[in-house]
């Protein structure tokens, strides 16, 4: 089914694999991650991440192959959204969140599609959910938390900028703000004052600004920890080029402090 652009949603390919059977569902934009989605959902699968939360892969176009169908409805998948429309991991998300509150979701659940992180952990993000929270950071640096192998560039940059000017912006402590495993409530979504469907979250102002905005107007939220683990050799697996991207981060970094992007 294609749904056509509408305002702060872009056009997209629906192709529903089940119906609805969870309250909750697990958005995972994704763009030509190759094997790592696949190996993602197999450890999804391994720990039966389909009996507490619908899987949704939100595609922003893949050519690799990664997306086929038949590879998918083994791996429990239960609907393949695909972008047919301009912007990046902000579209890809802007597009889930719509297509998932319109289907009737309490809460969703993001996390990348690169296997980087424990989606296995997806359970005590939903137990959050259920206990009253609105908006759930997962976290490799609280008690409990894992991060393996993340390069010393990161560390600092989460660490020393990125995590503090967040905190300050949300008046509310948060120490893993780039990262994208988190959890929203269906009733902080649809919050006339966030308005989270607005076509200036285009690539990764959407989750810097959904990470301050709840607090700021009261919301419950918390960080819960999980394991993000990059590889031991490789390259990288990233959308975030050094030079331009992490330049452009820092950019939303301080119009989202700014409040550049809370609705006027």
């Amino acid at each position: 089914m294609i749904y056509e652009k509408q305002k702060g949603v872009p056009r997209f390919e629906c192709r529903e694999f089940k119906s609805k059977e969870k309250d909750y569902v697990v958005l995972i934009p994704i763009i030509n991650e190759s094997d790592r989605i696949i190996k993602e959902l197999k450890r999804a699968c391994k720990y039966n991440i389909e009996d507490c939360a619908d899987i949704v892969i939100c595609d922003g176009g893949s050519t690799d192959g990664c997306t086929e169908e038949k590879r998918l409805k083994k791996l429990k998948v239960n609907t393949l959204l695909v972008k047919d429309d301009t912007g990046k991991q902000g579209a890809q998300l802007r597009m889930g969140m719509w297509w998932a509150l319109q289907r009737g979701y309490k809460g969703i659940i993001t996390i990348d599609g690169n296997n980087k992180d424990s989606i296995e952990d997806v359970p005590h993000f939903i137990k959050k959910l259920e206990e009253g929270y609105d908006f759930i950071q997962g976290s490799r640096f609280v008690k409990g938390g894992k991060a393996i192998n993340t390069p010393l560039i990161r560390m600092i940059s989460v660490k020393c900028i990125h995590a503090p000017v967040i905190s300050l912006t949300a008046h509310h402590k948060f120490t893993d703000t780039t990262n994208a495993y988190r959890a929203y409530s269906a009733r902080y979504l649809i919050d006339k004052r966030v308005q989270p469907l607005r076509d200036i979250f285009m690539t990764y102002e959407l989750l810097a600004y959904l990470s301050v905005r709840a607090t700021q107007i009261g919301m419950k939220a918390c960080e819960i920890p999980v394991t993000r683990a990059y590889p031991k050799k490789g390259k990288t697996p990233t959308k975030i080029s050094f030079f331009k991207g992490n330049s452009e981060l820092i950019k939303i970094l301080f119009k989202n402090a700014a409040g550049v992007y809370t609705p006027k």
